[in-house]
């Protein structure tokens, strides 16, 4: 049987957002996104910043520099969140399956909807733009892979169908960055064998893809080819949680990493006691200040949802993985593998329920009063002394600069 998938796609979402905020932002070109002064990136860029070359995640400062004139825009994250409900729920109202995949973006599994796909993909459209005055892109065909590149090739605004069996030559012209599984490296490798379209890598036999990306040669022919059973999945469970920072200066020594790891570690701890989740893989991301990234994970005996196995887990990874003094540009702390929280306690071994209920206490205290309501006295003390260090560079400077006047 034929599916009839849709994606649909909230265009410049946060930006959108901000101008139903201020409408004079309408038709000028502005960014969200973080200070230009430290490591701020942008999250969303207006379409008429686009036209200046302006891309999410590229660093702010950059972004001014193509742009001049541009506005930067803080951003109301979770004003954002709000609009998103709203999208979904207007979304599972009207059709049987869909499957967020994130906060701007879906796939609706239409076989048993009683009006064809491009029908009501259209009236969707419209609907969200009536009610919630977003702009969205759809793309209607046969499966999940090309219904989303459907969307991507009618960006903004637009409604793109593919019909079946015409999957491989919607695919063919276009470029090969395009198709899943491709990323920068590979599609400039792709290109050095002058093979820039879908098509052309349609055309490559088999094994010759297998020698250039080993086992995921043969997902890839597929999908030059149209190919994708991937189901549209209701109510997807998340595959891991993380989270991480960016320095707004390079850290490289070793009690800043750790307090950092470790709020890290409880961030996650607490949204996975929150969603009722633990997880048996503990991951960490570093990065270095050439941007070279690197991640590191092992797998415990029983699923985690406790701050301090987390933490233990990843200052264990970072261990091998940091040597004391090299800078750190960024770094995170993700747990994986998910699933219902449950552990094989020993007779003699209560230190973990203890542990548990410990950690109710603090989650119940932070929900209520600020996740600043309960901080560990180390973290305290480091930012006291960071205080006193900051007043005395103030000071020194400031007799410096003195000193430079008189003479």
């Amino acid at each position: 049987m034929t599916r009839t998938i849709a994606h649909f796609d909230l265009d410049a979402f946060f930006c959108a957002v901000e101008e139903i905020l201020n409408p004079d932002l309408r038709g000028r070109p502005f960014v969200v996104g973080g200070a230009p002064g430290g490591r701020g990136v942008v999250a969303s860029a207006s379409y008429p910043a686009r036209r200046f070359g302006v891309r999410s995640a590229m660093p702010t400062a950059q972004a001014l520099r193509l742009c001049p004139g541009l506005i930067l825009v803080q951003g109301h994250h979770g004003l954002y969140g709000e609009y998103s409900d709203k999208v979904m729920a207007l979304i599972r109202e009207s059709v049987p399956v869909a499957e967020q995949v994130s906060i701007d973006e879906a796939f609706l599994d239409l076989t048993a909807h009683p009006d064809p796909g491009q029908v009501v993909a259209a009236r969707l459209q419209a609907e969200i733009r009536r009610q919630l005055a977003l702009s969205t892109s759809w793309g209607v065909a046969s499966n999940k892979l090309v219904a989303k590149i459907a969307t991507n090739v009618g960006k903004p605004a637009g409604l793109v169908v593919v019909p079946p069996g015409e999957e491989a030559a919607f695919l063919a012209p276009l470029p090969v960055g395009m198709l899943w599984g491709v990323g920068p490296k590979g599609q400039a490798e792709l290109e050095r064998a002058e093979v820039r379209t879908i098509g052309a890598l349609a055309s490559l036999p088999v094994e010759c893809l297998r020698a250039l990306f080993g086992d995921r040669g043969t997902d890839l022919a597929a999908r030059a080819r149209g190919k994708d059973d991937d189901p549209v999945v209701e109510g997807h469970e998340p595959k891991s949680m993380s989270s991480e920072t960016t320095f707004g200066q390079d850290v490289s020594n070793y009690e800043g990493l750790h307090r950092t790891l470790r709020s890290l570690s409880e961030d996650v701890g607490q949204r996975l006691r929150e969603a009722g989740l633990a997880g048996t893989t503990v991951r960490i991301k570093v990065r270095w200040p050439d941007f070279t990234t690197l991640t590191r994970q092992t797998r415990l005996p029983q699923p985690t949802d406790q701050d301090g196995e987390i933490y233990a887990t990843a200052a264990a990874l970072l261990a091998r993985t940091w040597k004391q003094g090299r800078p750190v540009r960024l770094i995170g702390v993700a747990v994986a593998a998910l699933s219902q929280p449950a552990r094989q306690l020993s007779l003699f071994d209560r230190r973990w329920e203890e542990d548990a209920r410990l950690l109710q206490a603090v989650d119940r205290i932070r929900s209520k009063y600020g996740w600043d309501a309960l901080q560990r006295a180390t973290d305290l003390e480091a930012k006291k002394r960071r205080g006193a260090e900051g007043r005395r560079r103030g000071a020194t400077e400031r007799e410096e600069g003195e000193d430079q006047g008189e003479r």
